[in-house]
């Protein structure tokens, strides 16, 4: 059963590619993404990883939330559906 997580706090350089890097070592991902403005098409600043595996999922949120990427303290948890407008 797939896990979906949720990264914020993400350096606004972050890629798709660098995203999916920095996960990749906890299991196989299904998917990255990070979030980008629809008219900028910069970075929020957040992302999502979806891994394959849900105790893949779990280990990456214990080791990465907190941790510094590129001088920012990554926010990593349980993704959550998003809320009506």
């Amino acid at each position: 059963m797939s896990a979906k997580v949720y990264v914020g706090n993400l350096p606004f350089s972050f890629t798709d590619k660098d995203l999916k890097e920095l996960f990749s070592k906890y299991g196989e991902l299904i998917e990255a993404v990070v979030i980008k403005d629809k008219y900028s098409g910069r970075s929020k600043g957040f992302g999502f990883v979806t891994f394959a595996d849900h105790s893949a999922a779990q280990k990456a949120i214990a080791e990465m939330n907190g941790k510094e990427s590129h001088g920012r303290q990554l926010k990593v948890n349980e993704a959550r559906p998003m809320e009506a407008r």
